[in-house]
């Protein structure tokens, strides 16, 4: 007797909410550190300041890429939806 298909639930990807919610949550985050760097340009004196500069230039192209990336399955643990018995007792109809 064939072992039957078993499932698991990481064969299921992340909910496209869930998704959308991580990825606007890291481009929040990217834009967030943009303004600590164009605040911090104004206060930090000047090899520090064209430091900022740059990073506040470069990391809306990052925050983009990053929130653009493909939607990915998580690689946790498995777990099985089917229990295999060892038993290969067939049911007998009208039981």
């Amino acid at each position: 007797m064939a072992n039957p298909e078993v499932h698991q639930i990481t064969d299921a990807g992340v909910s496209l909410s869930d998704d959308q919610v991580g990825r606007t949550r890291k481009y929040l985050w990217s834009m967030a550190l943009r303004t600590v760097c164009f605040v911090g340009a104004v206060i930090a004196p000047s090899p520090w300041r064209w430091i900022m500069i740059v990073a506040a230039l470069f990391l809306p192209y990052l925050a983009v890429v990053v929130a653009n990336a493909g939607r990915e399955k998580s690689d946790g643990g498995t777990v099985s939806l089917v229990e295999v018995r060892n038993d290969n007792r067939a049911i007998e109809r009208g039981r």
